[in-house]
């Protein structure tokens, strides 16, 4: 039993995760009373319940707890001179609460509320709504819904941090309930391909929902999987206030800041972002493109827009899975080419028809921005001119048309409350490498020696995740205690500085080309200064000053080291 915040609600509760906990209330649950009370508008959050001695009491999502409706929905049933069971009120996990909705199995057969089926629709509405706010509320930027439709329980598994972690409390959804849950929701989706949800083709479109106050654009992309139906939402925030942080709090260092905005400053060409799949790339460009004064006509493509940018005439345009929309797209292209704009926001360039427009719009002298997922800042022009997209080498290559390319990866930054500093990590119970081995005191030792060795940061400089964490990052998320969030290390070639490295590019010489970027002349690793650093020695930089955990770096750039006969070499 707990207590809550505000003095409202001062009134204790009872948490009933299970079925058994449920059925084991005494006096015993006997039906709902949402038709009898005449208040079937709070369905989807709440119910007002009977038990078997006529005391009433409240079944409610954690979500709405705290809310004004939950303790006006107590005064109605008190108000009404019902005896009211003590505590009253119940927070059920969704998966019961939708039990309790469908009367499967909880109810006896001669007092199950008639209609049960008739409000299950806006009970699953609600679910979904909870499942949302959960996200948000914890950061989240995907939800997955993985259907097992070969057994009874499937799970909902969230992408938070970059971690795709599944909570306890979504584990064990049972698996016709989730069906369902995402039917009743596909009926919200806006220019999806398909009037119902099916489970065997893959489809897309978007949503709105308003969580915590602010509106939401849910993006739908479901995988028909030999399993059964995977489908993620992207969650987008569009209200005014979601304006991208500075590219200073998404983790640039100052050298790099400078280059990207002498990029954004000079006119025509491109600046491009690359990355994986969340890393960021959307989020960086917003923040350039924020910071673009006011004198300058910004127009931005996108699918769909992923964060409000005030001075920007954003618009949205959804791609579908089999292209079969290109006369829209084409269509709104026009229309933005005879706008008069001075700079130009192409949300992703992933295929030919975005290829094209790249080819006809860097030709006009605008200033382009845009993203590509590629691996690195050297396979950005490769990618572009692959057959998927189909851009011109010697037209990327001409002077001009690539201003600035970019490579962005997000790692998880430490608690700087709770990080553990070398002596104190090595006096911890477990001592998990990268590759989750357990290893000896002696083992880390040595490792952290040939670290000062091979780069030149000693072992006092290294801090390292706390998996407990503290006041200040405890999370009941799996594996996000001890983190204070994510930070971008990025790597950057630029025409102005590499000029000769593009001339390498126009002739297809890889070799040559890894060559010369290897061999840039650049300042150590400890050093702030990232002209002519690699993605990975940003993140080198960032472990020196004890930002990162050295096993988070070799989780996404390989290992640091590696046993050889003369102790240790570069990996």
């Amino acid at each position: 039993m707990k207590g809550a915040r505000s003095a409202w609600v001062q009134r204790p509760y009872i948490e009933l995760s299970t079925r058994s906990a449920l059925k084991s209330l005494k006096p015993a649950f006997v039906k709902t009373l949402m038709q009898e009370l005449d208040v079937v508008a709070l369905q989807g959050r709440m119910f007002p319940v009977c038990f078997e001695d006529n005391s009433v009491g409240v079944f409610v999502l954690e979500a709405f707890r705290n809310e004004d409706q939950t303790q006006a929905l107590l005064d109605l049933l008190e108000a009404q001179g019902r005896p009211m069971a003590d505590p009253g009120l119940y927070v059920l996990p969704p998966a019961l609460f939708l039990a309790v909705a469908q009367g499967d199995g909880l109810l006896p057969r001669a007092v199950k509320e008639p209609g049960a089926r008739e409000i299950l629709g806006s009970a699953l509405s609600g679910i979904m709504t909870e499942v949302i706010e959960w996200a948000v509320s914890r950061k989240a930027s995907d939800i997955h819904f993985n259907v097992q439709r070969l057994h009874a329980e499937s799970s909902i598994w969230f992408t938070i941090a970059g971690r795709y972690v599944c909570p306890p409390r979504y584990a064990h959804i049972p698996t016709a309930t989730m069906l369902d849950m995402l039917a009743v929701t596909w009926m919200e989706v806006q220019g999806g391909n398909g009037a119902v949800f099916d489970p065997s083709i893959e489809q897309e479109g978007r949503f709105v929902r308003t969580c915590q106050g602010r509106r939401h654009v849910i993006r739908w992309a479901s995988l028909a999987t030999d399993a059964g139906p995977s489908v993620c939402m992207r969650l987008l925030r569009l209200d005014v206030e979601s304006v991208a942080p500075t590219l200073a709090e998404l983790g640039y260092l100052p050298s790099q800041i400078e280059l990207l905005e002498d990029a954004r400053l000079s006119q025509g060409g491109a600046i491009i972002l690359a990355g994986t799949v969340g890393s960021g790339k959307s989020t960086t460009i917003a923040s350039l493109l924020r910071a673009i004064p006011s004198y300058r006509k910004i127009i931005t493509l996108e699918d769909p827009a992923e964060y409000a940018i005030p001075n920007a005439l954003q618009n949205s345009v959804v791609r579908g899975v089999h292209g079969d929309d290109l006369v829209v797209f084409d269509r709104k292209l026009k229309s933005i080419k005879r706008s008069a704009m001075n700079d130009l926001l192409i949300g992703e360039i992933r295929d030919q028809a975005a290829g094209r427009a790249f080819v006809d719009l860097a030709a006009s002298g605008v200033s382009l921005y845009t993203t590509v997922h590629a691996g690195s800042a050297l396979l950005i022009p490769e990618r572009l001119c692959s057959s998927f997209i189909g851009i011109p080498r010697d037209f990327l290559a001409a002077p001009g048309v690539l201003k600035l390319l970019v490579y962005q990866v997000l790692l998880r930054e430490l608690c700087p409350h709770c990080a553990f500093d070398f002596k104190e990590f090595l006096n911890s119970s477990s001592l998990p490498c990268a590759r989750h081995i357990n290893r000896s005191v002696k083992w880390w030792i040595n490792w952290s020696s040939c670290i000062e060795r091979i780069f030149g940061i000693p072992g006092s400089s290294l801090r390292f995740c706390n998996a407990v964490g503290c006041n200040h990052c405890k999370s009941e998320v799996p594996l996000m205690s001890g983190v204070k969030g994510r930070t971008a290390v990025a790597e950057m070639l630029s025409m102005g500085q590499d000029a000769e490295l593009f001339s390498l590019f126009g002739r297809a010489d890889q070799v040559e080309m890894r060559h010369w970027v290897s061999s840039r002349v650049k300042t150590p690793c400890a050093d702030p200064d990232m002209r002519g650093k690699s993605a990975r020695e940003c993140a080198l930089y960032k472990m020196s000053i004890g930002q990162l955990d050295p096993r988070e770096l070799e989780s996404n750039f390989g290992a640091l080291t590696q046993p050889s006969s003369d102790g240790c070499s570069l990996a």
